[in-house]
């Protein structure tokens, strides 16, 4: 990766009048809003169906669109929708707050609405779509009508005919539910769709879109339905060992996949996933890559302090996607519990490391200080997972941290933390520099986007229309520059990297998924912007 900096905001927590952003006007104008700042890199959380807790960590598929993030204004230009149907739906209640449960009730039948005016106008379209999405698609499609038919309860709640897949009880249901699952497909092919021509809008104003990968997969996902042999049999979950997140540890309830397995099938359905995200986005964060190097495993019914680490696939399966796929454009999420085997193999393996700067003061000689840093690194002021600066500054730092943090930025209090570590960040020798917009705007706590010990009330907090003004823009334009960060000191295109990357992995495929592929389909009014 070039040197440059970007923003850390999820989609869900883009402005508008729905319950939770959307792929609509309000995500074109950030990109304008970017380009103008002139950051190069938009950073976004998961982009698939959240699972528990409306955490996009816990998808029910690893390569779904969230159906939540499609906008209905961009349905209605293009006939699908009606004004007239948008008209009972209820503004959230709090503007600053994503509200999934609104989402929830009002959106399904207007998707429905949607499939029922546009699964004919666009049936070529649809068609190829279904075709070069089967690997996933027709899977996740019966698991998400077969959820709504058995009212919304976990696969594992269902009638063991259907949870074992027995062909001839699951055919019946296919006949029932035929409409259902076609209507799932089609709000897949509305996501990528969007997705694509907002992307598209993006690199033509230079900005690179980083997704984000996790390990793992939700244990009530289309994956663990339908290809229970991805996973261990001894029902083992995930999780870490007690760390500064959580004094016990954590068990995030995920399976663990049985690597032999995986191994002795070519890592073919890492092949797939990986393949599929290199063509949604630019760059691609591997979250919890430590656990390529070695995972923790944590026994059915085991409190999480008690788990242990296993020996992961490490070079093998880094080996196998460059063989499929070509030079890999990741950014490794190489924070906790690091050994000497997880340094080897991000060394081997090239990728970015993370360093986030609220980790640089627990210690004086800590590799997060920025004097410490390697060229290739992406440095965060926080992540998702952090306190906002300004609330970490105020309420998570014991004396001799904040005497720390002082003594590295001279004087300095809640007003001005923010700035100071978007400014140190920035003048690093890191090659990428991302800030949350929360510390952008400098806001406290409240605006926190997850408490990673906590399972509920998360995922929450949303950009309010004007809030990221003139001013933040400018701040940022200004810093930019100071620090070479700015996409004018790009190469020419002949020599752009992420071009090569490109290049190399759609040499190595037979065939592109069709959210890459450009449709018939007229794009919105706002992607017409010069």
């Amino acid at each position: 990766m070039r040197r440059g900096s970007g923003v850390l905001l999820h989609i869900s927590s883009l402005p508008g009048r729905f319950g939770v952003g959307t792929l609509g006007k309000p995500a074109y104008d950030f990109v304008d809003q970017l380009h103008e700042a002139e950051q190069i890199y938009w950073q976004i959380l998961p982009c698939t169906p959240p699972g528990y807790g409306d955490s996009p960590y816990q998808s029910t598929s690893a390569f779904a669109g969230n159906p939540a993030f499609i906008d209905l204004d961009l349905l209605i230009e293009e006939g699908l929708l009606e004004e007239s149907d948008l008209k009972d739906i209820p503004k959230p209640a709090k503007a600053d707050a994503a509200d999934y449960a609104l989402e929830q009730k009002y959106r399904p039948p207007l998707l429905l609405k949607a499939y029922k005016r546009g699964a004919e106008k666009y049936a070529a379209d649809f068609h190829r779509f279904k075709q070069d999405n089967g690997d996933w698609l027709f899977d996740y499609s019966l698991f998400e009508a077969f959820r709504t038919h058995f009212g919304e309860v976990s696969w594992k709640e269902w009638p063991e005919e259907i949870r074992r897949r027995d062909p001839e009880a699951e055919m019946r249901l296919i006949f029932e539910l035929t409409d259902e699952i076609d209507a799932v497909q089609f709000t897949q092919f509305l996501f990528f769709d969007q997705w694509r021509r907002l992307r598209e809008y993006a690199n033509q104003h230079d900005v690179h879109i980083i997704g984000d990968i996790p390990l793992y997969v939700s244990p009530d996902s289309v994956e663990a339905w339908a290809y229970p042999y991805l996973f261990r049999s001894d029902h083992a979950i995930a999780g870490t060992p007690p760390d500064a997140f959580s004094a016990d540890g954590q068990n995030w309830g995920n399976p663990i996949y049985d690597w032999h397995h995986m191994a002795e099938h070519g890592y073919d359905w890492w092949v797939k996933r990986m393949r599929h995200n290199m063509m949604e986005y630019d760059f691609v964060r591997f979250d919890h890559f430590r656990g390529i190097e070695s995972y923790y495993v944590i026994p059915e019914g085991a409190p999480a302090k008690d788990g242990h680490w296993e020996q992961g696939p490490g070079r093998a399966l880094i080996d196998t996607l460059r063989y499929h796929l070509g030079e890999l454009p990741i950014i490794a999420e190489d924070l906790g519990f690091l050994t000497q085997g997880v340094h080897d193999l991000l060394a081997y393996c090239g990728f970015a490391g993370t360093k986030v700067l609220q980790f640089a003061f627990d210690d004086p000689n800590s590799i997060y200080l920025p004097h410490n840093y390697p060229r290739n690194c992406v440095v965060y002021t926080g992540t998702h997972d952090n306190n906002t600066t300004r609330g970490w500054y105020v309420h998570d730092l014991i004396p001799a941290v904040r005497e720390r943090v002082g003594a590295y930025f001279g004087s300095v209090d809640a007003e001005t933390i923010s700035d100071r570590m978007i400014r140190a960040a920035m003048m690093s020798i890191a090659d990428v520099a991302i800030t949350p917009m929360q510390d952008i705007l400098g806001l406290p706590e409240s605006a926190r986007m997850n408490y990673p010990s906590i399972s509920l009330g998360n995922w929450k907090w949303r950009l309010t229309e004007g809030q990221f003004d003139s001013s933040h823009i400018e701040t940022l334009h200004r810093m930019t520059h100071a620090y070479g960060r700015n996409y004018r000191a790009w190469p020419q295109p002949d020599d752009h990297p992420l071009q090569e990357q490109q290049a190399d992995a759609e040499e190595a495929q037979t065939e592109a998924p069709a959210e890459a592929k450009k449709t018939r389909r007229k794009a919105p009014a706002k992607a017409k912007k010069s």
